[in-house]
């Protein structure tokens, strides 16, 4: 008998009258042999020895399990971060487009006091203490539905945008760090997937977020998001829609970038197995979204001055947008909405990692369960 506790090819251990315990370096972990069945310490079978093939005289052991097993067969864990082939794309894409809505839509209302908390030179009607404050004042003297007014373009863009983005950064992230650092996390592949992916992202989101903001805007004249952009088009032509998108990019780039390294980075420390855990990613997103935010509000300030072309700042507006801001309100005008931001930002990418993970995982168990079931029909 062996160290392992497999019996050797060439032991002669098939004779039912055999009965007797282990000997050597084998004999401290308490199995025992009885009739050509390999017994626990406690009887019960652990495993038996049976012929190589028939008519040969040599013998091998078939180790089991020494604890008892249920009648139940255990379906084994599902990989959801190793997707099944050909169907990993579909999968990323479906779940970033169900998170991407779910994110904004949610959120909008926090959103629209974040825009107009941005305005450098607001409105008397438009002057808000805090948050919660913001909320208050447009529900009583504009509507319940004032809040949620332009949502629907918001959500027709965020679809598709989100599935690109999200179907974009699984995929360079995976192919970049393998070439890195083979079956590894790298920091800076999740940094550059999380840039390339904005570029998409914001191609999509750009137009969306200029008929967005206008319809934020305190006294908008646009009756809906269809005068909106027709009026857009008409006086302002089709560059309008993208006049802030390099700006955006400034922006989100440097966002999505610190965003993504920081949500990875967070989930190697709170879920290092990388299994569907929702308390992890709802914690890894919350933070990771509001450093994120907090260090790129300047250029968010900036963005929402050339998405919505402020009257009073219509004469400096064709100068540089960093320029403009600092003429009319100094340093502290970089940060004019920080805190909206931040607390926008929190449960935003909070929903937008959980929604995601939740329906990657969904997904991913039902393409394993239906391949399994057809593996078993052949």
């Amino acid at each position: 008998m062996e160290a392992d506790g497999f019996v050797s090819p060439r032991s002669s251990l098939d004779s039912p009258a055999v009965d007797r315990r282990m000997t050597g370096s084998a004999a401290g972990t308490g199995f025992g042999i009885l009739g050509g069945r390999l017994l626990g310490a406690t009887g019960g079978f652990v495993g038996c020895f049976s012929p190589r093939m028939t008519g040969e005289q040599d013998f091998v052991s078939v180790l089991h399990r020494a604890a008892p097993e249920p009648s139940t067969s255990v379906e084994p864990e599902i990989d959801y971060e190793g997707l099944p082939q050909g169907a990993a794309t579909s999968t990323h894409m479906l779940a970033g487009a169900v998170a991407g809505i779910m994110e904004h839509c949610l959120m909008y209302p926090i959103d629209c006091v974040k825009t107009r908390m941005q305005s450098l030179q607001p409105e008397p009607g438009a002057r808000y203490r805090n948050v919660m404050d913001a909320l208050r004042q447009i529900v009583r003297t504009e509507g319940v539905w004032r809040p949620i007014r332009g949502v629907n373009v918001l959500a027709v863009g965020a679809g598709p945008a989100h599935a690109l983005y999200f179907a974009c950064y699984e995929k360079i992230k995976f192919s970049l760090s393998d070439a890195i650092h083979p079956g590894t996390n790298s920091h800076f592949a999740n940094g550059v997937a999380g840039c390339a992916a904005t570029v998409l992202h914001d191609a999509i989101m750009n137009p969306a977020e200029v008929v967005k903001q206008r319809m934020q805007m305190f006294n908008s004249p646009y009756r809906g998001v269809l005068d909106c952009l027709g009026s857009l088009l008409r006086h302002e032509g089709p560059a309008a829609f993208y006049r802030s998108y390099t700006t955006q990019l400034t922006m989100n780039v440097p966002f999505q970038a610190l965003h993504f390294m920081t949500y990875e980075y967070l989930q190697e420390l709170l879920n290092p197995h990388r299994q569907y855990n929702p308390s992890s990613h709802v914690v890894s997103g919350a933070l990771a979204g509001a450093l994120a935010a907090a260090t790129t509000t300047p250029l968010d300030v900036c963005k929402t001055l050339l998405n919505t072309q402020e009257a009073q700042a219509i004469h400096v507006i064709h100068a540089e947008a960093f320029r403009t801001v600092y003429r009319m309100g100094g340093v502290p005008a970089f940060f004019k909405g920080v805190q909206a931001r931040v607390i926008y930002q929190m449960p935003s990418t909070a929903i937008s990692w959980s929604v995601y993970e939740f329906f990657k995982y969904i997904i991913t168990k039902r393409q394993y369960e239906k391949r399994l079931r057809g593996d078993g029909d052949k």
